[in-house]
C-alpha cells in the first residue's frame, strides 16, 4: 500500500512525524507537505505563483517533500507528479486542534484529504484537540489515531471517501471513552479580535484565536470529543442543498424576460 501522507503545520510538525512512523506499520509512506505553516488555509489552490519545492531530511525520521504552497496543493502536485504512482490512502494530520464543527470549512488540514477524494482516493484527516492545562503527547495521539483509522478501512473507506478523525485531549494517564461515529456540528463558533492603535492613530484588529461555541447536540463531533471520545465523521463535498433542490425544481421558473425599450447602440 502507497500512502501519501501531508497536513498543514508544515513538514516538520510533530504530528506529522508522530504520524509517519505509525504509518509505516500500514504500508509505504510518502510525505509531501507545505514548508511552512498553512492553518485556516481552507481550500485555496495556489494559480499566480510557482510552486518550489526541495526534499527535506525531518528529525532523522524521513526524507519528504517540501513544497512552498498550500495543503490542497500538496496533494495535487504529489498525485500529479512527485509520487511514483496514485497512492492507495491519502492521509493528513496531525494536525495541532481539533477540527470539528464548521472549523472544518476553514481547515487545510480537512482540505488536503477532500482534494485527494475530488481525486477520487480514499482519505482521512486526524486532528488532535488540545488544551492548555494538558501535556501534548504526539507519540500516543498516533498510535491512537492509528486505531481509528484501521477500523475505517476495515469499515470500508473506498474511493472518493473521506473521514474526519478528531482526537481528545487526555490526561496522561487516562484513555479515550471510545470511538464514536458522529455528525458535524453546525452552530457558529463566536470568534474574538483584539483592537489595537498604529502609529497612525488607525485601528487594526487581530484575530485572538480563542474560539467559543456553546452547548452543542448529543450526536455531534463537538460534543462527543468534549466527552473524551475519539470522533469520527464521514464527509462529503457535494454541497448541493439537495432537499431544496428538490422543492425549487418542483416550482415553475419564468422564461419570460423584460423587454427594454432602448434600441442597441453601435
Amino acid at each position: 500500500m502507497l500512502i501519501l501522507l501531508t497536513n498543514d503545520d508544515g513538514i516538520r510538525a510533530p504530528g506529522l512525524v508522530a504520524l509517519y512512523r505509525q504509518l509505516c506499520g500500514l504500508g509505504e509512506v510518502q510525505v509531501v507537505a507545505p514548508e511552512t505553516v498553512q492553518s485556516a488555509a481552507g481550500h485555496g489552490v495556489t494559480l499566480s505563483a510557482p510552486l518550489l519545492t526541495q526534499r527535506v531530511r525531518v528529525d532523522n525520521a524521513f526524507e519528504g517533500i517540501s513544497v512552498e504552497g498550500r495543503p490542497a496543493d500538496c496533494v495535487k502536485l504529489a498525485v500529479a507528479e512527485l509520487l511514483p504512482w496514485q497512492p492507495d490512502l491519502v492521509v493528513s494530520g496531525i494536525n495541532s486542534g481539533a477540527n470539528v464543527g464548521i472549523n472544518v470549512m476553514y481547515s487545510g488540514t480537512v482540505a488536503a484529504a477532500v482534494e485527494a477524494a475530488f481525486l477520487g482516493l480514499p482519505a482521512v484527516a486526524v486532528s488532535l484537540f488540545i488544551r492548555k492545562e494538558l501535556p501534548v503527547d504526539y507519540a500516543r495521539a498516533a498510535e491512537y489515531a492509528m486505531v481509528a483509522i484501521r477500523q475505517c478501512l476495515d469499515a470500508g473507506l473506498s474511493t472518493g471517501q473521506v473521514a474526519s478523525i478528531n482526537l481528545p485531549a487526555l490526561e496522561p494517564t487516562q484513555t479515550p471513552a471510545g470511538v464514536k461515529i458522529v455528525r458535524q456540528c453546525t452552530r457558529p463558533w463566536l470568534d474574538r479580535y483584539e483592537r489595537r492603535k498604529d502609529p497612525r492613530g488607525r485601528d487594526y484588529f487581530w484575530n485572538s484565536s480563542v474560539f467559543t461555541l456553546g452547548d452543542s447536540d448529543e450526536d455531534t463531533d463537538v460534543s462527543a470529543l468534549r466527552k473524551g471520545y475519539i470522533t469520527i465523521t464521514p464527509l462529503q463535498f457535494d454541497l448541493t442543498a439537495h432537499e431544496l433542490l428538490g422543492r425549487w425544481s418542483r416550482r415553475k421558473w419564468t422564461s419570460e424576460w423584460p423587454v427594454t425599450s432602448e434600441k442597441p447602440t453601435r
